[in-house]
């Protein structure tokens, strides 16, 4: 189908929107009254500007406060709407968007409202414009899409129509019951669909409305059921994003078009409309890479915890450290971060590589360009939204490339804290990709989103969100920093599945490693929410372990201290599901070295 997108939902100048939009792979745009008055471009210079973009001009808005109001009132508003669309006419777009009034004046009197839209509609017509009348959530006396669509039924002007937007009419809510007058509106009389997700808050509507709407399967609506039910009415008009969100109005507008764009594709698979390759979803993590321009420090802490340097890559300076199935690759190449160790990529174990790259593709996440020898085995890898690269791996399967035979083994000794696997892995986002990385590992990688949690930060509030495999052996947490510029403490770390933490993490001190301390009153705080063995509460405080319950098990765990801007964890994992975000708090602090009030 048909994709747009408002003006308003991304940042810059109009020209800088019209190109992101254009190369994220828009076909149209709705033209935002405001962007268009603070453009040096004329009228006709914009519409000769999207036409080199391949971009048409789907929709321009929005007309305000029309219908219902005294007639001295609409006298006024006709001759306002007659410069608009002569000005549409400049600007080649046919159809404008008349929200529902909120004018003081106003009355609640329906006829009047058809009446006066009735003739908004002949006056449109004569400059071959439509109108697509639409009920605002907080409209005075007309707030629901059923009831805009009886003023416009009751009209009956062919150049009246409605248009449908999900944040108006899902925010009021979502039950399907209240969707089923969608079916009742002609498709021809549809004349526009605007589309946003929202998180599930509890707040005024029109301030959720102008500050928090993100872009599908995003948020917490069900549009993907709205826009089944209102293409079953016949509307084969285009699916256009309207978000009005704080963060996107100052995130760059490139990556954001293609965060929308995408967020479009996976909605137009999820309502059956365009068929993309399916996603193959990984099924375990093969390795973990640092980069670092120094090993000596990252490589003191994984000897501690008892991992080996079991292989060098054949070509390229990059050392591969093992325990159990837990992989993690040490590169100390010219492209090590100056300020340290840094978590640059993971390798997730596919079922089909190549598939999970044509997946990708189809969703705006291109194959990355590699410099690789002749000899290395060919992996394709992409790049999150925060610039972590992503390899499809197929370790040991020898019908297909094998990442490990580019490595050559080495003498060593074993290591013996019994750690398993790798758990999980903890990846900071930048402060405006947050829901776009959701987006993205959900939708390109097939991995399944769980609630958003907040976390209380020393210094404001931390939002996390994991998203996993079904069995669990894939599980990533994606976090929010407190604040835009807060990078350095929330550093990344990963997360060591063993079965005795207890074990594993005193022969980690007693080989010289260094575990985060944790506050005595955390511990204090233990005792009273929980029943412990005799000492074993003492052992904790000992070994600075943290633990946690949840209705399906235990959960004990440590930290180390960071290095560059990695650190590492040990978890016990007894059946509990989660990622101890109650004790988030104590592990911030202590990182934060935070030792008063």
């Amino acid at each position: 189908m048909r994709t747009s997108i408002a003006t308003v939902s991304l940042s810059g100048s109009l020209t800088e929107k019209l190109t992101a939009a254009a190369r994220a792979g828009f076909d149209g745009v709705e033209i935002f009254e405001n962007d268009l008055l603070a453009s040096p471009l004329t009228p006709e210079e914009i519409r000769t500007r999207c036409a080199d973009l391949g971009l048409g001009i789907d929709l321009y808005q929005p007309m305000r406060d029309m219908e219902a109001v005294p007639e001295e009132q609409f006298a006024h508003h006709l001759r306002r709407a007659r410069h608009k669309f002569e000005l549409m006419g400049r600007l080649g777009a046919d159809t404008v968007l008349v929200c529902s009034s909120v004018h003081p004046l106003a009355v609640d009197d329906d006829a009047l409202a058809a009446e006066q839209l009735g003739r908004l509609a002949d006056l449109a017509q004569e400059f071959g414009v439509k109108v697509a009348y639409e009920a605002l959530a907080w409209g005075r006396h007309v707030s629901t899409y059923d009831h805009a669509w009886q003023i416009v039924r009751a009209a009956d002007h062919p150049a009246l129509g409605t248009c449908l937007d999900s944040f108006h009419i899902l925010s009021r809510g979502s039950e399907p019951k209240s969707l089923e007058a969608i079916a009742d509106i002609p498709g021809e009389k549809i004349f526009f669909l605007q589309l946003a997700d929202a998180p599930l808050l509890a707040m005024d509507v029109l301030q959720w409305s102008r500050h928090y709407r993100c872009f599908p399967g995003q948020g917490g609506f069900d549009v993907a059921d709205l826009v089944r039910r209102v293409l079953h009415t016949g509307y084969d008009g285009p699916l256009s994003l309207e978000v009005f969100n704080d963060v996107y109005r100052q995130a760059d507008a490139g990556p954001t078009a293609v965060d929308a764009h995408r967020s479009l594709l996976a909605l137009q698979e999820a309502v059956g409309v365009a068929p993309l390759p399916g996603p193959v979803v990984p099924t375990g993590v093969a390795f973990a890479e640092l980069v670092t321009p120094d090993a000596g420090p990252v490589t003191a802490v994984l000897g501690a915890l008892g991992f080996a340097r079991t292989a060098r890559h054949r070509s390229k300076p990059v050392d591969l450290w093992q325990q159990g199935e837990a992989r993690l690759l040490v590169n100390t190449g010219p492209a090590g971060r100056r300020d340290g160790t840094g978590l640059a990529a993971i390798g997730l174990e596919s079922p089909d590589p190549a598939g999970a790259a044509r997946r990708a593709e189809s969703l705006l996440a291109p194959v990355l360009p590699r410099r690789r020898a002749a000899e290395d085995a060919p992996l394709d890898a992409v790049a999150a939204p925060d610039g972590t690269e992503l390899f499809f791996c197929a370790t040991g399967r020898p019908e297909l490339p094998n990442w490990r035979a580019d490595f050559a083994d080495v003498t060593h000794e074993a290591g013996a804290t019994g750690v398993r696997r790798i758990d999980h892995l903890a990846l900071v986002q930048p402060w405006h990709q947050f829901d776009e990385a959701a987006l993205f590992h959900r939708s390109v990688l097939g991995l399944q989103a769980q609630e958003s949690v907040d976390v209380a930060d020393p210094y404001g509030l931390m939002r996390s969100r994991a998203v996993t495999n079904p069995d669990g052996s894939v599980r990533i947490a994606l976090s929010v920093g407190a604040a835009p510029t807060d990078d350095t403490v929330h550093a990344q770390h990963i997360a060591f599945a063993t079965d005795d933490v207890v074990t594993a993490a005193r022969r980690f001190r007693d080989a010289g490693g260094r575990v985060l301390p944790i506050p005595a009153n955390y511990y204090d705080d233990l005792a009273a929410r929980f029943e412990f063995a005799d000492g074993e509460l003492e052992t904790y405080r000992e070994l600075g372990i943290l633990y946690d319950r949840d209705a399906y098990g235990e959960f004990r765990h440590c930290y180390t201290r960071t290095v560059g801007r990695v650190f590492f964890e040990l978890v016990q994992r007894d059946g509990y599901r989660g990622y101890g975000a109650p004790n988030a708090p104590v592990r911030l602090a202590a990182q934060h070295g935070v030792t008063g009030g």
